[in-house]
């Protein structure tokens, strides 16, 4: 039998972690620009009638959340790749035909009422004010048509209208012992795909005012829901 004292082998060394460059591409963290190139498909694919404005929501407020490369590309698998499917001059808005009907109605008689923050407008609005107070906030808002129009009525009340400053306005409207207001229609749009939000409305003993935001971007909203989500 044999008594002597034999070392302990050495425990193995742990093996070295893969490095940036082993990774499968899948497996990499999304940078900006991933993220901003999926956000492209989805814009082609939602103008090019692929997606409803619904699934395009939908998986743009995953976008952010995601965090691999792999992660990123199931939003867009069903999807062609740019360059190779065909691909629409028109804005990245969901084409609709001539409503029959106004899509919402806001009303304030003699109280307050306001639309605000995240929230997708109908192509056609009606504002009704009689002795109340409305406010209809558009800088958060998600834009599912290119054009937007509100209608507005206003007896011994206050309509205000408040649009990013890079949304193009344009205003139709007359007050009798009111006022009509809508500034901002001589700036244009900074960008050519940007939604337009038309103002139609009548005064009377009233106040209507519509202006853009200073500041407030249509493409801020993708932003900071990123710093939200910790993307």
């Amino acid at each position: 039998m044999d008594l002597e004292k034999h070392p302990a082998a050495p425990a193995p060394a742990p093996a070295p972690a893969p490095a940036a460059s082993e990774l499968r591409a899948s497996e990499l963290r999304a940078s900006d620009a991933d993220r901003d190139r999926i956000a492209q498909i989805l814009a082609d694919a939602l103008a090019e009638g692929r997606l409803t404005a619904e699934e395009h929501s939908e998986r743009l407020d995953s976008l952010y959340a995601l965090k691999t490369v792999g992660e990123l590309d199931v939003l867009v698998r069903d999807l062609p790749a740019p360059g190779t499917g065909h691909t629409s001059a028109a804005p990245a808005y969901a084409a609709r035909g001539a409503a029959a009907a106004y899509t919402e109605t806001v009303v304030a008689v003699c109280s307050s009422s306001a639309r605000k923050g995240r929230w997708r407008p109908g192509a056609l609005t009606r504002a009704v004010s009689v002795m109340g107070d409305i406010s209809i906030d558009l800088t958060e808002a998600v834009f599912e048509q290119q054009v937007t129009e509100i209608n507005v009525t206003c007896v011994l009340g206050n309509v205000e209208i408040v649009v990013p400053e890079n949304v193009t306005l344009r205003g139709y409207g007359s007050g009798v012992l009111g006022n009509f207001e809508v500034r901002g229609q001589g700036r244009g749009a900074t960008d050519p795909q940007a939604p337009v939000v038309i103002v139609r409305g009548f005064s009377l003993l009233g106040n209507i005012e519509a202006r853009p935001r200073l500041g407030a971007r249509l493409v801020d909203l993708a932003e900071r829901m990123r710093k939200r989500l910790g993307g």
